[in-house]
């Protein structure tokens, strides 16, 4: 195997255990006894431990090198894996959920360069392709392990960390074996990543972040409250069901990144964000009309639509920014979608509590429209300035 593939291996493996609990919230609240909006909570704090670990160890990988960091981050996977394992209440819940997010954060930079950096300079396009799509296949496999284990093996809210947990000491055999891609420095000097917006950027910063945070929240509320959804509005109970539906998106999502190139540059930011506005009217309809049809539809342009419109964001942001600020930029833009992936869930949470999961759907569903369209519409006043 390719180097490089064998690392984007690790990097899905990685990412699934992230998504693992997806299934598994189901569980959760009827053991412990958990209201919906918990449940986001719980869901939310993998957020908080993104973000710590994007703003602190975001750039150490450039000196302690990216097998090290890697291993760090399989490290702190194998440890929430372990907390969740013996959860007994939300604290465990919790730190397990925020561990996961340190594991996330170490990875979402860090692997995703060291993909690139271990393939052949005539594989580069092939390898950019496999950091992308592994780790939103990453993402959307956690559901549909842990789906499939509750549905048809014993110890439904244990037995999918145990699984996991085997899957970490291979992904680490596996990273044993692939080369150092950096020069390790004798002498670290570890700081935190700076961020900062260069005055070139701002003015298409705003129509990318908001762009971005729609779709992250997208991403958070099929993670945290579709399964809600599809058991309490349409009335299925599968595990392995509701983690397949989970892994559309993300699958949709990939196959979004990889077509974006296709489009004519102009048009991405445009194509994802309507794509967006379509499955959110989908999500909506759904939801008033107990379509399951509409859930399939919405979530499929929903994914496509978010995967567009991220990378093509990313991508804009990118080619604005001078070459020694690149870092700045994307930390700043990561923050605001890890933001998105967090305290909106939160407030979805709350409100399928005071008005129910169909009505809280489709409030969720106007309110990002708007959101898409207002960045549309800030991106046409950016391209016509």
């Amino acid at each position: 195997m390719p180097a490089y593939l064998a690392v984007a291996l690790v990097f899905s493996i990685n990412m699934a255990g992230t998504t693992l609990p997806t299934a598994i919230y189901h569980d959760y609240q009827t053991t412990f006894g958990f209201s919906p909006a918990t449940i986001t909570v719980i869901f939310a704090s993998y957020a908080l431990g993104v973000l710590g670990a994007l703003l602190v160890m975001g750039n150490w990988s450039d000196q302690l090198g990216r097998k090290r960091m890697l291993t760090a981050g399989l490290t702190a996977s194998a440890i929430s894996a372990l907390t969740f394992l013996f959860a007994n209440g939300l604290a465990m819940l919790l730190l397990g959920r925020l561990i996961s997010g340190i594991s996330a954060g170490i990875f979402t930079g860090t692997a995703t360069v060291a993909v690139i950096e271990s393939s052949p300079t005539q594989s580069r396009a092939k390898a950019m392709l496999a950091a992308t799509s592994s780790n939103m296949l990453g993402l959307g496999l956690g559901p549909v392990l842990s789906g499939a284990l509750v549905e048809f093996a014993p110890w439904p809210m244990r037995l999918a960390y145990v699984a996991h947990i085997a899957l970490l000491l291979l992904a680490l055999l596996l990273l044993r074996r692939a080369p150092e891609t950096v020069r390790v420095a004798e002498h670290p000097e570890l700081r935190m990543q700076r961020i900062a917006l260069p005055r070139e950027v701002r003015t298409a910063f705003i129509p990318a972040a908001l762009s971005g945070f729609a779709g992250f929240v997208v991403v958070g509320f099929f993670t945290a409250v579709s399964p809600q959804l599809m058991r309490n509005v349409l009335g299925y109970r599968s595990g392995l069901l509701i983690g397949l539906a989970v892994f559309l998106i993300f699958f949709c999502s990939a196959i979004g990144q990889a077509v974006e190139k296709r489009i004519a540059k102009k048009w991405r930011q445009r194509v994802g964000g309507m794509a967006l506005v379509v499955g959110l009217i989908q999500l909506a309809l759904c939801a008033w009309q107990r379509s399951s049809v509409a859930f399939v539809v919405g979530t499929i342009l929903c994914g496509i639509g978010q995967g567009i419109s991220f990378r093509a964001a990313l991508g804009e942001l990118s080619n604005r920014s001078p070459a020694e600020r690149k870092a700045e930029v994307t930390s700043a833009f990561f923050v605001v979608l890890y933001v998105a992936i967090s305290l909106p869930v939160i407030g979805i949470g709350v409100a399928v509590q005071g008005l129910g999961i169909a009505h809280a759907t489709m409030t969720f569903a106007a309110i990002t429209v708007v959101i898409v369209l207002l960045s549309l519409a800030l991106l046409l006043r950016v391209e016509s300035e």
